[in-house]
């Protein structure tokens, strides 16, 4: 599968080298809205300007976009899906519905196939949920994150007006965490959840009072949590905020039996010494599903539910049967 990357920031560089751990994946080359004489590509492969993506048209059998879903996703993705097949990591989870409505009228004019919000959460979290609540129907689900950090919520920050760079962490409650591992059902908040700690670089002269509240009352982000604002130089940041590491869990706990006094425990894990490297592995396996759902002729916006598992692998019908079941 020849793939094009659209956006060369840490989730493009990820996919950049996710490509070379997939034997049946090429890149056709980087598509940047920098000037690309000034982006220099580790892996050496073509880098371009976004504007010229539409004369790959013919070359590209799946496009990966790397941009963030605060701003850049809900514009580039339904343009783009008009003329490519593609996979975005769309991940605001309040509006995908309304991000999937875009996306399919866009792919369905251009006979495309186009899937949204492809990644762990949602994506691997979405299907383990998924399964979860089908196997056990009279149960509870609990969705922890982190510690970690989160692409989304630190790129949400960045383009905030005054703010240099930031990193937003989120964090599990441990009471809340201690209860569902012991098996309870409690009913829990998001506020209840998670809390998120934000480190931000404030540019020279910006109000930081003004961007405090900016960030603690962002809807979709930050307004349900209780969150912390810290501000720390730029070297801080890159001291001690340098690595992207995130993780999390998925847990569902039900009752079985005829008279439901047995307790079972679903739980689906990650952890992640890099949130974009493992995103976009997790993406380039979905560019492969994308493909082979457009070949069969399944036009329109997908999710990870309508991907069949095998269309994720490399392998064989045979071989999954022989490795896996």
């Amino acid at each position: 599968m020849k793939l094009g990357i659209y956006g060369y920031g840490n989730l493009g560089r990820g996919v950049e080298a996710a490509v070379r751990q997939n034997e049946d994946a090429e890149l056709v080359g980087i598509f940047t809205r920098r000037s690309p004489d000034q982006v220099i590509s580790e892996s050496g492969a073509p880098v371009f300007s976004a504007d010229d993506v539409f004369s790959f048209e013919k070359e590209i059998d799946v496009l990966v976009l790397c941009g963030g879903s605060a701003t850049d996703l809900p514009v580039l993705s339904p343009m783009l899906a008009e003329h490519f097949n593609l996979i975005d990591s769309f991940d605001t989870h309040a509006r995908i519905p309304e991000h999937f409505q875009k996306v399919d009228q866009a792919a369905r004019r251009g006979e495309k196939t186009a899937m949204i919000s492809g990644g762990w959460d949602p994506g691997l979290f979405s299907l383990a949920r998924l399964y979860a609540g089908a196997v056990l129907p009279h149960g509870s689900g609990y969705t922890f994150w982190g510690r970690g950090v989160s692409q989304g919520h630190s790129d949400a920050i960045r383009r905030i007006p005054g703010v240099r760079d930031a990193r937003q962490y989120t964090v599990p409650v441990p009471e809340a965490v201690a209860a569902v591992e012991n098996g309870e059902s409690p009913s829990l908040s998001a506020r209840q959840m998670h809390k998120r700690e934000c480190w931000v670089v404030a540019e020279e002269g910006a109000d930081r009072e003004a961007i405090r509240e900016a960030i603690v009352t962002m809807p979709n982000y930050f307004a349900d949590y209780d969150t912390s604002v810290t501000f720390v130089t730029e070297e801080e940041l890159k001291r001690d905020h340098a690595g992207l590491p995130h993780g999390g869990r998925v847990i569902r706990t039900g009752a079985t039996g005829l008279r439901e006094e047995n307790r079972s425990t679903f739980a689906f894990s990650l952890k992640l010494d890099s949130n974009p490297e493992f995103t976009s592995l997790v993406l380039v396996a979905l560019a492969r599903a994308v493909l082979r759902m457009h070949r069969r002729g399944d036009l329109g916006c997908k999710t990870v539910f309508d991907a069949a598992p095998a269309d994720l692998s490399p392998l064989s019908a045979e071989e999954l049967r022989k490795r896996f079941l």
